[in-house]
């Protein structure tokens, strides 16, 4: 009779927990491990009025391979979607020689796979390793859907394009243009079809006419700049270098006024201020503060900055298809004289004069590879370099002797006469078999720690 009772009050104790796990069961499809492959794994269907992706990730632990499987059947699914582009759209008028239109049609399966709707699970199946998935997709379904979002993009641009031939009819061309740039912009998974509106009365290809119109005032467009060549020393004494940039309309002859440029290095490298607009005179000035490169002849080029103009974005096709515009642009030569140098040294052991000038002319000849000539007359140089070292005797420790190196490198302006830069040299050591050897042996270790990030340090400072 205990028994029974005992067995009753087990099952009552445990029967919720048994029914949870029972009904946990049952939420899920589970497969069993080693059950027989479906056929869709041998062959990939493909049933008529549909799109079919299949889907593979390993059971390895390193993440959610149920996600993982998802995404690569949708892009399974989303290459069987084709981009057909149209002889008469925008694309295939810039696309002559077919440079484009490949990289358009992975740009737009890949955005494909990340916004497709209505998509449908078939079947899964998993063993102990991997795990596969099938998705099919309705093309009527998925066509209808693109309809709808077309006709929305078609009267999104439309309107836009619209305020930009209203602007431009007032000469607020600028404004035109960034009109024309969110017509655009709504336009671009569509640049492949030849796309039909009728506007004051008239049928056109709605984004051929939106690359058009804004190509037009671009070419419309001359930028100027003065001096177009100018002579400066690569060390430029801490003053900024001002160029003088001029926008215009060559029809109107009058000044370009609020269009924003950019300015960047084209050969060479250095500092420029990136960001401009132009004033109501379309005028703006170039700031150039630093030549970072050793080359005698480098350029700076001044151009309509698209970015500013359609609006900072991220889209690979957007950028794609504005990367062809023409740009209005103007360069600036830089001619590039090398700093000059006028170079002394007192390098002593223990005190004595040394002969070998390890540390000097590791200096020179360092300096000469980034870009520095050298001069015997102080007069005639921008900078001067001294070197000043001598060593000292430390201890010996058996047959080894050791010396200390100590000293500065100290660079002048000769113009302003000012001390700009002292690089310490502070007990570097130096080993032999007497002191006369371990003294070289510290002069050699001195002259190697001048070729890492110190030199770069000295020369990025004096060329401030």
């Amino acid at each position: 009779m205990w028994h029974i009772e005992g067995l009753k009050h087990f099952y009552v104790k445990h029967f919720f927990a048994i029914l949870f796990l029972l009904l946990a069961g049952c939420s899920q499809k589970t497969i069993p491990p080693g059950s027989v492959k479906p056929d869709w794994l041998s062959a990939k269907p493909f049933p008529q009025g549909y799109y079919t992706g299949i889907g593979h990730s390993l059971k390895d632990g390193t993440g959610n391979y149920i996600q993982v499987a998802k995404k690569n059947a949708l892009e399974d699914l989303v290459s069987e979607i084709k981009v057909t582009v149209s002889s008469t759209s925008v694309l295939s008028q810039l696309d002559v020689d077919k440079q484009f239109h490949e990289r358009y049609e992975q740009i737009i399966q890949t955005e494909a796979a990340d916004e497709i709707e209505e998509f449908q699970l078939v079947d899964a199946w998993e063993d102990e390793f991997n795990y596969w998935v099938y998705y099919r997709l309705s093309k009527e379904r998925y066509r209808e859907i693109k309809e709808e979002q077309k006709r929305n993009a078609v009267l999104h641009a439309t309107d836009y394009y619209q305020k930009g031939l209203d602007a431009g009819r007032n000469n607020e061309r600028i404004q035109a243009l960034g009109f024309y740039f969110q017509a655009l912009r709504a336009m671009e998974k569509y640049l492949a079809d030849a796309v039909w509106v009728t506007l004051d009365g008239r049928s056109i290809l709605l984004t051929n006419e939106i690359f058009a119109s804004i190509q037009g005032i671009l070419d419309n467009i001359r930028v100027e700049v003065e001096p177009s060549e100018i002579i400066l020393n690569r060390r430029m004494n801490q003053n900024e270098q001002t160029v003088a940039a001029r926008a215009s309309f060559k029809d109107l002859g009058t000044p370009a006024a609020g269009l924003p440029l950019n300015a960047a290095f084209q050969k060479g490298n250095g500092v420029v201020f990136p960001k401009y607009k132009a004033d109501s005179g379309g005028e703006s000035k170039i700031l150039l503060t630093r030549i970072g490169s050793s080359e005698p002849e480098q350029s700076v080029g001044i151009m309509v900055d698209m970015e500013e103009l359609a609006g900072a974005d991220d889209s690979g096709i957007f950028s794609l298809v504005t990367r062809s515009l023409h740009l209005p642009s103007a360069t600036v030569v830089l001619h590039v004289k090398r700093p000059v140098v006028y170079l002394t040294s007192n390098e002593r052991s223990f005190g004595y004069g040394n002969r070998y000038s390890q540390v000097s002319n590791k200096l020179k000849s360092l300096l000469a590879k980034s870009g520095f000539e050298f001069t015997d007359a102080r007069e005639s140089a921008d900078l001067w370099f001294d070197v000043t070292t001598n060593t000292e005797q430390a201890t010996v420790a058996g047959s080894i002797f050791v010396t200390y190196l100590n000293g500065v490198i100290r660079v002048t302006s000769v113009k302003e006469g000012n001390e700009i830069y002292a690089m310490t040299l502070d007990r570097i050591k130096g080993y032999g078999l007497d002191y006369d050897r371990s003294s070289i042996d510290a002069y050699n270790n001195t002259a190697e720690t001048l070729g890492d990030e110190r030199l770069k340090d000295l020369i990025n400072t004096i060329l401030q």
